[in-house]
């Protein structure tokens, strides 16, 4: 027991909130974080509309720019119009992901040339639309990059991506908490998106029939993907610790997905947030994906650049989170050995 002038100095002893209190903290704090969540998740999902979308009008010069200026005038902000001499130019365009779809006009009226590969969802609101320009009669559509006949909604796309998102970002935390030394987490994360990219499209593309394409560019997408969220992740847990992994699991996954628009596509999306979403892992992710099963990796190049961005950015922060939170040198013996005489 210390004694008056000993030197020592008595800590008071914190008290802890009680178990019903701290009961009710919690629950206050997982209501605060629903009702940021559902708005999150419903508001993007219940406003679907197209918002600078691009889009095609192709034929001869007049009835091109008058059919663009009708679709202008009809939505103002929901198009992105280009103007091409026909349709196989609109194809070209559709084949390499500069626009959803094309309204052709030609000799026999007005045909829609889409891509539904790109959204389903943009697909179906444009076949409308196409119908309301051509007063109200269904117009031809012609399918120019179509959905896998395995997959004729699009759902399963949208469905077993998701899971790669989950499972990256447990990767990541597992990684993190099971391997102490920085080598042996690197080589954990290179390997999982190894083996992730090569077992997740072998699953989607030969097993379940959901996407097609080249499996090997498919698999490279998947692990891009892969290490893009797990390496976030854990380097995020490897510098901040647990608020880290909670900060990589609210903002990579969480918002994330809310924004990715995977389910849709960013154009439809409320913006800026649709936007925002293609730079955050999951919506760059599941564009590249689409780009190498549906395009031939045609729009690839920035969902490339920015999960690079991520895996690299994860992978630095690993390797400094070692450097900082790494063992402490044990103190010289006759350290050790020097204990304070006690009065």
């Amino acid at each position: 027991m210390a004694q008056p002038g000993d030197g020592t100095t008595r800590t008071p002893a914190r008290r802890r909130p009680a178990p019903a209190v701290l009961a009710l903290l919690i629950a206050v704090g997982v209501v605060a974080l629903q009702a940021l969540l559902v708005p999150l998740f419903s508001a993007p999902a219940a406003d679907l509309e197209p918002r600078d979308l691009p889009v095609v009008v192709a034929g001869p010069a007049p009835a091109a720019q008058g059919l663009a200026a009708q679709l202008e005038s009809a939505r103002p902000g929901a198009f992105e119009v280009t103007t091409l001499a026909d349709a196989a130019a609109a194809d070209g365009a559709l084949r390499d992901r500069e626009a959803y779809a094309a309204f052709v006009v030609g000799p026999d009226g007005l045909t829609l040339h889409t891509a539904p590969a790109a959204g389903p969802a943009v697909a179906t609101l444009l076949t409308q639309t196409s119908a309301q320009l051509n007063g109200g009669q269904p117009v031809r559509t012609v399918e120019v990059v179509p959905l896998d006949p395995d997959d004729p909604r699009g759902t399963g796309f949208a469905s077993g991506f998701l899971p790669l998102a989950i499972t990256s970002l447990l990767a990541g935390v597992a990684i993190h908490l099971a391997a102490r030394g920085r080598r042996a987490r690197l080589t954990g994360l290179l390997g999982y998106a190894l083996l992730a990219g090569l077992a997740s499209a072998a699953v989607l593309q030969f097993w379940l029939g959901v996407i097609p394409g080249d499996y090997l560019l498919n698999a490279a997408a998947i692990g891009l993907f892969a290490l893009a969220v797990a390496g976030s992740v854990g380097g995020l847990a490897a510098v901040l610790g647990a608020p880290g992994i909670a900060l990589g699991a609210l903002v990579v996954f969480l918002v994330g997905n809310a924004l990715s628009g995977v389910a849709a596509a960013p154009h439809l999306l409320p913006q800026p947030w649709g936007e925002v979403g293609q730079w955050l892992p999951i919506g760059a992710g599941g564009t590249l994906l689409r780009s190498t099963a549906y395009f031939d990796g045609a729009g690839a190049a920035t969902p490339v650049w920015i999960l690079s961005g991520y895996a690299v950015a994860g992978l630095v922060l690993v390797a400094l989170g070692r450097a900082r939170s790494g063992h402490r040198r044990p103190a010289p013996a006759a350290e050790r050995e020097r204990v304070p005489a006690s009065v």
